[in-house]
This record gives C-alpha cells, sequence and structure tokens, in this order.
C-alpha cells in the first residue's frame, strides 16, 4: 500500500464499515497505512505537565479540576517559568521528543501570555517539540504563541457532537471548532482527539472519529480511555458498571480506524494506558498509534512511567522517534 493523500470527505457509513471489519483485516489495513506514512518501530515519546491545576469552570463530566468536581483536589497558581523549564529538562533525558503544558483553565487571561510565552521559548531552545493546551484561545492569543514558536495546540473536541452536550454544557462543540481555527490560522499545529469509555455507543465513537476526518485533519490526534476519577459525573456514573472501562478489542478498532481514517497524524495513546494490558498496547502499536505519554503522571491522573515504558518498548522492539520542533504551518493570511 502507499501512501496517498489524506481524505475529508468521509461518510458515517464508510466509517461504520471500517468498525465493523473482521479483527486481523481491520489491523492489516491500518498497520499497511501506517507503514507507508511512518517509520514502521518509532513511537514518539511526550510528556505532559499541569502548568496551573485545578479551579476550572468548566463542568467536563470526566475532569476532576473542574469546580463542578468533588474530587478533593485543590486548585494552585500558575508555575514559575523556571520550574517548568525544570521539568521540561528532566523530561528530555528521559528521552521525550514533545513536551506539553496544560492549564486547568476555560481559557488564558491576557496577564498569563508572558509567562506562557517565556515557557514556550525556553522549551523550543532544549530542542524539543512543544505542545500547550489551556482552554479556549483567541484568534490574538492564538498569534500571540505562534509568534513564541509554539508547535502544537491541543483542544480535544472529546466525543462526537450528538453526544457532547451529555458531557460539557458550559461549552459548545462550535467553541470548540472556532479555538482549532484559531489555531490552524495562527499557523501553529492543531491536537485534537477525545475519549473513549464514557459510556459512549458504537454510534458516538464513529461520529467522534467522522468530526476528526471531515476537518483538515489535526497533526496529532490523542486518544483517551476514559480514567474514572471518583467525584466527578462520569466517574461516579459509571462506578461499579460493566462501562467503567471500555472493553479492550474496542479500544484498538478505535485507534486503528483512527489510523485509517487520519494516516498522516500521529496517533498518541494518551491517558487511561496504565491500566492496558501490554498485549492492549502492542495491538494499539500494531493498529498504527505512533505516539505515547510517558512519565508518572498526566496532569492529574496516574500514568504507566519511564521505566515501564522503556521496558515495553524495548520488548516489543520500538525505539522513540526524533523531536521535530520546526514544522509549523502557513498561516492564513
Amino acid at each position: 500500500m502507499t501512501a496517498t493523500a489524506p481524505r475529508t470527505d468521509w461518510t458515517r457509513d464508510e466509517i461504520a464499515a471500517l468498525f465493523d471489519l473482521p479483527f486481523n483485516d481491520l489491523l492489516f489495513e491500518a498497520q499497511s497505512i501506517h507503514r507507508a506514512n511512518f517509520p514502521r518501530n518509532e513511537v514518539q515519546l511526550s510528556t505532559l505537565l499541569s502548568i496551573k491545576t485545578g479551579g476550572c469552570p468548566e463542568d467536563c463530566g470526566y475532569c476532576s479540576q473542574s469546580t463542578e468536581a468533588e474530587s478533593g483536589l485543590k486548585a494552585t497558581k500558575l508555575m514559575d517559568v523556571q520550574a517548568v523549564l525544570q521539568a521540561a529538562a528532566q523530561a528530555k533525558d528521559h528521552g521525550s521528543g514533545r513536551f506539553c503544558m496544560g492549564a486547568a483553565w476555560r481559557n488564558p487571561k491576557e496577564r498569563d501570555m508572558p509567562k506562557l510565552i517565556e515557557m514556550v521559548k525556553g522549551v523550543r531552545q532544549m530542542g524539543m517539540e512543544t505542545c500547550m493546551t489551556l482552554g479556549m484561545l483567541s484568534a490574538d492569543q492564538a498569534k500571540q504563541l505562534a509568534d513564541a514558536g509554539l508547535d502544537y495546540y491541543n483542544h480535544n473536541i472529546d466525543t462526537s457532537p450528538e453526544n457532547y452536550a451529555n458531557v460539557i454544557t458550559t461549552r459548545t462543540f462550535a467553541d470548540r471548532i472556532e479555538t482549532l481555527e484559531n489555531v490552524r490560522t495562527a499557523g501553529i499545529n492543531v491536537c485534537c482527539g477525545g475519549i473513549v469509555g464514557m459510556g459512549e455507543t458504537r454510534s458516538d465513537r464513529i461520529g467522534f472519529l467522522h468530526a476528526l476526518g471531515t476537518m483538515p485533519h489535526p497533526e496529532s490526534v490523542p486518544i483517551n480511555a476514559l480514567v474514572p476519577v471518583a467525584g466527578t459525573v462520569l466517574g461516579d456514573m459509571l462506578k461499579d458498571t460493566p462501562l467503567a472501562k471500555i472493553d479492550e478489542v474496542e479500544f484498538v478498532r478505535t485507534v486503528a480506524v483512527a489510523r485509517i481514517v487520519m494516516p498522516q497524524s500521529m496517533v498518541r495513546l494518551s491517558a487511561g494506558r496504565e491500566s492496558m494490558s501490554e498485549a492492549c498496547q502492542a495491538l494499539c502499536f500494531m493498529a498504527g498509534a505512533n505516539s505515547i505519554f510517558t512519565g508518572d503522571k498526566l496532569l492529574t491522573a496516574a500514568n504507566a512511567g519511564d521505566d515501564k515504558d522503556s521496558a515495553l518498548l524495548s520488548k516489543l522492539g520500538l525505539t522513540p522517534m526524533m523531536a521535530q520542533p520546526h514544522g509549523h504551518l502557513e498561516a492564513a493570511e
């Protein structure tokens, strides 16, 4: 199979048909497409740091950082620039090529921008790719971050448009799309994915990938498995039910379909990996996943850890992908 230009005209029926393929056929097609577009045994290692934790006014049902959650999480102030750069240096020492910085905000305030800009510049000077997730961005804020050299901005759509209001009510699906448009117009690469295992149906997973596959494809697509946190709406709702953990075969199917629909996007295994078996993760790599978050923590959730990840990659014969911190988009006129 040869690399072909990505399509943005996918139909839901086409994506549903991919989900329905026999498992081996689906993985064969996904791996073939992966090999046509990426080095076959390389995985990008990324590290995610919470630079401002808790106190978010959004009511995202999965998030322990929401003021609506009763998770016991205490809000913190924005970290000092030097502390963030020290964390980035440690991540680089452990093999990470991308450093992602997340703040629990609805949107950043203008008073925060100078610090954020210094963080971006400092991490880039280390030769790492930079990524931030700060909530909604205005066009001017996106331009400021682009001018600082931000490589990627993460803003997930979370789920299908139809299921969105069941997860979040304080902002709309259209609000998400507006921020993505501001980011892309500024020339910043887009990191956009979502969460599965929130009690959604396969139809919702089809709708989620259809939404991603019919926009300009995000350069990075994180696929999260819900970590049900006590005190959050979804964590409490799904507790002690069969829906509290997505079936591993269905999760692998979702990864494989994402790879086929978005052949040139990085597909990242994100939250929830610490509870996945090694076999499940290996199948995800076979299905075309080529990026993981490494380290002991993802914002506030536990993660597998550097040593465990290193052992798994070694067992599978996978090697870290080199950072490429200068791949900006062409800013819109």
